[in-house]
């Protein structure tokens, strides 16, 4: 099934919502919930940053309907709706290999097919798209760029990511530098990259498991697969409250530490605390994706481009404090039909 939200709940009272832009077109976001049907904190992590996003785009830009659209393709063959302008697929359990045969994997196929072309638009309509876990490891591998196997073991935890060249001079990782800190948990990964078709997309491999791309592992971690299209294997989206939900669960706490060790264990919990490591990773790189992908269609839309968030709106989104959505009725009518 497919719903729309309407973000926020102060919008329809606020005095701007009769502002200059009240009479444009709904700019329109949707959540690709790859769940399939499982509950976990992801989803409310995508909310909360969707949410800050078009408070922003609402302070420079009052009045403009900013739409939320949510699908969750996997328990419910919903199609992805294609008239949003920007779309987040989000983690999920399972093998990026266990829905060949279902009508869900059919249409995300041809979602992507016309993503790349969708994105490459100059115009009002142009697209653009932002995939994560297991969103990525399908990207991927019907992109072709490279191949998506499984892992030995699990990789669980708060870990280090290690941006390529191209990653660092690419404006997604570029804020980093040679690391970054993110929150992974997967079985899978992608390995031996296919440069020739990479290079034929226009893309480019932004991040991966090891600097010297083996000692740690041979995870290929993101990707920028061409215009308006880029991916990551971790999870950008965690907050504070989403990995202390996940890593305070004696069973994780566990595998973690029988894993890692005690030591690596408490690091975890104390990088938690530090702005420059999760809290950064959170803070700049989907809102970054977001804020860039609205500023590319200012002008031929008219909008007003925003700036990126504030630090204080980092820590404080960061350490999930709760923002408000309404569900509104759906502009799109539903045809029939890990995260943390």
């Amino acid at each position: 099934m497919s719903r729309t939200l309407l973000e926020s709940a102060s919008s329809e009272s606020s005095p701007e919502s009769a502002g200059a832009f009240a009479n444009h077109r709904d700019l329109k976001v949707c959540l690709l919930d790859m769940n399939s049907g499982h509950q976990n904190q992801a989803m409310r992590c995508f909310r909360g940053i969707v949410t800050a996003f078009f408070d922003r785009v609402r302070h420079h830009n009052p009045g403009l309907p900013c739409r939320l659209v949510e699908v969750s393709p996997r328990d419910t063959n919903a199609p992805i709706p294609r008239d949003s302008d920007f779309y987040v697929g989000s983690g999920g359990p399972g093998s990026p290999y266990d829905g060949d045969d279902q009508p869900w994997f059919t249409d995300f196929n041809r979602f992507l097919s016309w993503m790349v072309t969708e994105a490459r638009r100059s115009d009002q309509d142009q697209k653009s798209l932002f995939g994560v876990c297991y969103t990525y490891e399908l990207m991927v591998r019907l992109l072709g760029v490279a191949e998506v196997t499984m892992r030995d073991s699990r990789k669980f935890g708060v870990m280090p990511i290690y941006t390529t060249s191209y990653g660092r001079n690419h404006p997604l990782l570029a804020p980093f530098r040679d690391r970054l800190f993110a929150f992974e948990h997967r079985h899978w990964e992608a390995v031996n990259l296919d440069k020739d078709r990479l290079l034929e997309l226009g893309g480019g491999l932004l991040a991966q498991e090891s600097r010297d791309g083996y000692s740690k592992g041979q995870g290929l971690l993101g990707f920028d697969l061409g215009p308006g299209i880029e991916a990551v294997q971790f999870h950008p989206e965690a907050d504070r409250a989403g990995v202390i939900s996940w890593v305070a669960r004696p069973e994780q706490a566990a595998a973690f530490r029988a894993t890692y060790g005690e030591d690596t264990y408490q690091a975890m919990l104390r990088t938690l605390d530090d702005p420059n490591r999760l809290a950064r990773t959170f803070a700049l790189v989907i809102p970054g994706f977001l804020q860039r992908r609205f500023n590319s269609l200012c002008e031929s839309r008219g909008y007003r481009p925003i700036p990126p968030p504030s630090a204080d709106d980092v820590m404080a989104a960061f350490a999930g404090e709760p923002a408000a959505c309404v569900v509104a009725p759906p502009s799109v009518a539903p045809s029939a039909s890990a995260s943390i």
